[in-house]
């Protein structure tokens, strides 16, 4: 399916086209190197522009399709590759008939290249692959950040109108560079293949990647991941990241808890409509269960605030009549909360740490899902103050319209710091 709609793309039927499916299915292989290659191989002096989100990735990709084009069978094919001497850099090299291939970044310019040649058959493209980067694509900033490099850098940048543009791309949001330009955000009309990991009859699209069943384990481990980057489709927003299925409850601790820590949020003003201060101590047990212990929230001054969490410290602190107790507390270093880390550290015995949050809450509320999918978040039954919490997630929304969202930080800080560091594999529990 991709080679029939390159081929068109090459035979000119095709001027704008669009190839979404899964990550790691061969696409950068087919559309990025094999069809470099293969086009220069057909006419040797095709102007190619190859873009990623990262320009080393792009780099990497286009010296890719120079080592297919100096193969020995591929001069078999095509004849032996002259390349330029004087132009042969990873990121751009030139053949001796006047072609070029160039890579960029789509967080950087491109001056100096163009992409086709003015003329009435093939010339060149520019060719796009995953302009955003997975782990952004949640953020509207960094979203528009690539779509504004789309007009401003890349359209620019053809040699003639009928120089083709195509992209290739997991599906990461509805607003996502493909989302924009299918509902017409540049005005043109583009060709679409659209390649889900799951047909319409429940078949999975390469087996021996990814069984059915496995690709439904994948599904249910992460739902908005998998309906963007695997189905094509992602999911709406407005509400429903956090789902009630999810939530995992116990009545009492397990005596496997081993590493007991305490999360804080603090905010930064006390009025009605502002956040709450929250403090959370959580447990890490032998099995892979994460275990929210207690929680203490409410709107309180600076002093009223400090002591709080000095009552919430000596209620959970380790003790010699308790060996598995609080090890530390950390804090988002941020306004209230870096004040209060200073006051702490300088007047109190107590271990104190301050927490760089680098992404915004989307993106790490994201990060958080699939561990509360597969079921290693555990939430105490009985706690008065369950049902706001548990409220609070199913509110939740990525278009940031829901009314108060401080427990999920320190829950989404126990988690980056529990489990989702590199010396901790949620993986490595499964089996027992």
């Amino acid at each position: 399916m991709i080679c029939s709609v390159l081929e068109q793309v090459f035979i000119g039927n095709i001027k704008r086209l669009i190839i979404n499916m899964p990550p790691r299915y061969s696409k950068t292989e087919l559309a990025v190197l094999n069809f470099i290659a293969w086009s220069m191989g057909n006419i040797a002096d095709c102007e190619f522009i190859h873009a990623s989100y990262s320009k080393r990735l792009a780099a990497n990709n286009t010296w890719g399709a120079r080592s297919i084009m100096t193969h020995e069978a591929y001069a078999e094919i095509f004849g032996k590759a002259q390349f330029r001497h004087d132009s042969n850099a990873k990121d751009e090299y030139r053949t001796e008939q006047g072609g070029c291939v160039y890579a960029a970044g789509s967080d950087g310019t491109i001056t100096g290249y163009g992409a086709g040649k003015m003329r009435d058959y093939f010339g060149g493209a520019v060719i796009i692959d995953d302009p955003h980067k997975a782990g952004e694509a949640a953020s509207a900033v960094m979203r528009k950040n690539v779509i504004d490099w789309f007009h401003n850098t890349v359209e620019s940048r053809v040699n003639s109108p009928d120089t083709p543009i195509i992209i290739i791309m997991q599906r990461l949001h509805e607003e996502d560079l493909s989302g924009y330009l299918l509902n017409g955000g540049n005005g043109e009309t583009w060709e679409h293949l659209n390649i889900p990991a799951i047909d319409k009859d429940d078949n999975p699209l390469w087996p021996y990647k990814h069984s059915i069943e496995k690709l439904h384990e994948m599904e249910k481990a992460n739902p908005y991941v998998f309906a963007g980057q695997y189905m094509q489709r992602p999911a709406p927003l407005g509400g429903g990241m956090f789902k009630e299925e999810f939530f995992k409850y116990y009545d009492l601790l397990p005596p496997d808890i081993y590493q007991i820590k305490i999360y804080g949020d603090t905010a930064q003003k006390t009025k009605e409509q502002n956040d709450y201060s929250v403090f959370q101590c959580w447990g890490l047990s032998r099995t892979g269960g994460l275990y929210l212990i207690d929680q203490a929230r409410g709107k309180w001054e600076a002093p009223e605030l400090e002591r709080i969490l000095i009552q919430f410290w000596n209620k959970h602190k380790r003790s010699e009549t308790k060996p598995v107790g609080a090890q530390v507390v950390k804090i988002e270093d941020k306004s209230s909360g870096s004040s209060l880390i200073q006051s702490i550290k300088f007047q109190q015995r107590i271990p104190i740490e301050g927490i760089q949050r680098n992404t915004d809450k989307v993106t790490r509320a994201y990060g958080a899902v699939p561990y509360f999918a597969s079921g290693y978040i555990h939430l105490p039954a009985n706690a008065e103050w369950i049902n706001d919490y548990r409220q609070e997630f199913v509110n939740f929304t990525p278009l940031m319209t829901h009314k108060h969202d401080d427990q999920i930080d320190p829950t989404i800080d126990a988690i980056d710091d529990m489990l989702a560091t590199p010396s901790y594999n949620i993986n490595a529990f499964r089996a027992v």
